[in-house]
């Protein structure tokens, strides 16, 4: 086989290999939305609880660090779905919080639903289309992403509104760049295991809704 022959045989293995791994990313990511929505449903309909701040972080965190482990067994994909299903269960209380404290809280969720429904498929669309490489965020989203956590608590334990409001902003424009960047690594071969690339952009859209409805109750809520 001659040395050109060799190279086109690598690059159609290569670009079989990222689209394998793009379908089974965003089917795993279709089965996981679907599954932390019933948990969310399960959560409402029974009037759990929010577990608090304490127990979520540790739940998720947990299981995160469990799907890591696991990302290359069988046993990842177990683990994929405990982590959503429990974000699901965390979910379904503030979804309530809303429907309950706001007369157009339905209008609110439904809105927050279809801005992160667009924002995602909007992004992922575009970074798949024009094969940019937004590696270049990796760093920058790091750290504003701790930056952005750790100002989250601190408003959260202190209760300081305005500092909510900014940080639910700042992880709108945070999770956006995590969505360009993570399917930007799928499409470039920077990401080749399709559960953890199913976390990143499950916990994308997971923080962008939340932070959507955030804001919208604040300058659309209708007490």
């Amino acid at each position: 086989m001659t040395q050109d022959a060799t190279t086109v045989a690598r690059s159609q293995a290569k670009t079989i290999e990222t689209n394998s791994l793009i379908r089974n990313t965003y089917m795993l990511l279709s089965m996981t939305l679907l599954f932390s929505a019933v948990t969310a449903g399960i959560s409402m309909a029974l009037s759990l609880p929010h577990p608090g701040l304490i127990i979520t972080l540790a739940g998720y965190f947990g299981l995160l660090f469990l799907t890591n482990m696991l990302r290359n067994s069988a046993w990842g994909l177990a683990s994929i779905f405990a982590l959503t299903g429990f974000m699901g269960l965390t979910l379904g209380p503030i979804i309530s919080a809303y429907l309950t404290a706001f007369s157009n809280g339905h209008e609110l969720v439904m809105m927050a639903m279809g801005g992160t429904g667009a924002i995602f498929i909007g992004l992922s669309v575009y970074a798949l289309s024009t094969r940019k490489d937004f590696s270049f965020l990796g760093g920058f989203l790091f750290a504003g992403i701790l930056v952005a956590f750790l100002a989250g608590i601190g408003a959260a334990v202190f209760g300081i509104p305005a500092l909510q409001l900014a940080v639910s902003a700042m992880f709108v424009l945070l999770m956006s760049g995590l969505i360009l960047y993570q399917t930007s690594q799928m499409a470039l071969g920077g990401e080749t295991n399709y559960i953890m690339a199913t976390v990143t952009l499950f916990v994308s859209i997971y923080n962008l809704f939340l932070s959507l409805l955030h804001l919208l109750g604040i300058f659309g809520g209708d007490d």
